[in-house]
């Protein structure tokens, strides 16, 4: 294809140069037939005539030969039919003749008509054709290996390139989501690496997604855990090596230590879960909107009834009033189960713990305080995976994305009742914009420098009343 390209416009190229070379000898012809015609137009005496002929011409047989000024005739090449044509016709007159071409001149002399014959040879008509049909084909061969190593290197990227989005996509496919591509070759071949990286990013996001969400779904089941297992331990002993018991005896304390060592157990899986869980989990989120007030209150008639068993004083405060948050519901509820199950996972039996809930500067606070050893390194506990306590590390972490999912954060303190205090912000929908500064720039640099400066700060707890 590149060849006829190039032959397509070569052929052209050098017949038109051939042509232009065929014209620069005729017009040659024609300027020494002038000085002829020039002269015979002055003077038609035989010396001026002759003088004339000569300085047409150093090779005798391309000098103008005269036709028509009487006596013998000139040795010329053009016949009678010619001569008497181009006398006619009064006009001058280009004839192919063996061995070249004749340009015939008529001179209009009173009564008669002379006419000058000029000889061009075919080595003046086609002077270098050899040479520059060698030049053409050499360039239509240059021209063609070009284009055959440019649609070479063009195609290797082309399939290079093919070649990686394929191993890319099977890799994909094998589950390595980690795999991407250089986008190379070809524009289309470009977007394409392009849109399977974002494909890639995208599936890796989801998969993280969903491996957190199981973890975190396995995690709430903890909080009916943690009951058993307290219960559990608020049972009779399981000993059955020491003393005389009733077969009835010995049937209620297997039992228990059967469900002890079902509990033990299910920690055990759960924790296997949380940490191994690879399985697909379809998320069906509520509203992205409910009361902290109502759930605080809904949630504290489970864990008051567990904080009664174990003797721990405890207190809610500012749950009386609608306080809405932008979360669902079963989010935030398994946000606060977790910090609260904490209270109870970590800290001993009778340790007192007060949950607080208050609205402010654009923001809700939910403290959860107790008195037990607090937490030695708050930026490790809020890591997800990491604890010092043997556990998988999710707890503070759930709370932490709940609280970032409604523009808020998650900071951690000495509590006044001497232990940890886990302080969650939540965004209040239903705040009143600020007003803008009127200072313009300047305030509200200063504003953002405030408000920066207020966002690194722990959320002032509120101490509580007596009665």
């Amino acid at each position: 294809m590149c060849a006829l390209v190039a032959l397509a416009f070569l052929i052209p190229l050098g017949i038109s140069l051939g042509e232009q070379t065929r014209q620069e000898a005729l017009a040659d012809a024609a300027r020494r037939g002038a000085l002829v015609t020039g002269a015979l137009a002055v003077s038609t005496e035989p010396a001026a005539v002759r003088r004339a002929v000569e300085a047409g011409g150093a090779d005798p047989a391309t000098r103008p030969v005269v036709h028509g000024l009487g006596g013998a005739a000139p040795t010329g090449r053009a016949d009678a039919a010619a001569l008497a044509r181009a006398a006619a016709d009064r006009r001058s007159v280009v004839v192919d003749v063996p061995g070249g071409a004749l340009r015939l001149d008529p001179v209009v002399l009173g009564e008669t008509v002379a006419v000058v014959e000029v000889f061009v040879p075919d080595s003046a008509l086609d002077a270098g054709s050899g040479g520059r049909w060698l030049l053409l084909a050499a360039v239509a061969v240059a021209l063609a290996g070009a284009a055959v190593l440019l649609v070479d290197r063009v195609a290797a990227r082309a399939v290079e390139s093919t070649r990686g989005l394929m191993k890319a996509a099977l890799a994909v496919g094998d589950g390595d989501l980690g795999v991407r591509v250089e986008p190379s070759g070809p524009r289309e071949l470009a977007e394409a690496g392009h849109a399977f990286n974002r494909m890639a990013d995208r599936m890796a996001a989801a998969h993280t997604d969903e491996r957190e969400l199981v973890a975190d779904l396995s995690h709430r089941l903890r909080t009916p855990l943690t009951v058993l297992r307290l219960d559990a331990e608020g049972l009779d002993s399981d000993d059955t090596s020491v003393g005389s018991f009733t077969e009835a005896e010995l049937d209620r304390r297997r039992t228990i230590r059967r469900i002890r060592q079902a509990i033990v157990t299910l920690e055990g899986e759960i924790d296997v879960l949380i940490k191994t869980t690879r399985k697909t989990v379809a998320h069906d989120a509520g509203p992205a909107m409910c009361d902290v007030s109502e759930l605080v209150r809904d949630r504290m008639v489970f864990w008051s009834a567990l904080a009664g068993d174990q003797n721990r004083p405890h207190r809610v405060s500012g749950a009386q009033l609608r306080i809405p948050a932008p979360v669902p519901r079963a989010e935030l509820a398994a946000a606060l189960d977790a910090v609260i199950g904490n209270v109870f996972r970590y800290t001993p039996q009778g340790t007192a713990f007060e949950l607080a809930v208050s609205r402010r500067d654009g923001y809700v606070a939910i403290r959860i305080d107790d008195a037990g050893p607090g937490i030695t390194d708050p930026d490790r506990a809020l890591r997800r995976g990491a604890s010092d306590q043997g556990s998988t590390g999710l707890g503070l972490d759930i709370a932490k994305r709940v609280a970032l999912q409604a523009n808020g954060s998650v900071s951690i303190d000495r509590a006044r009742l001497g232990g940890a205090s886990v302080v969650m912000l939540l965004a209040d929908p239903e705040a009143t914009p600020r007003q803008v500064s009127r200072f313009g720039l300047v305030g509200r640099m200063a504003r953002e420098a405030r408000e920066q400066k207020t966002r690194g700060r722990r959320w002032p707890r509120q101490r509580p009343t007596d009665g």
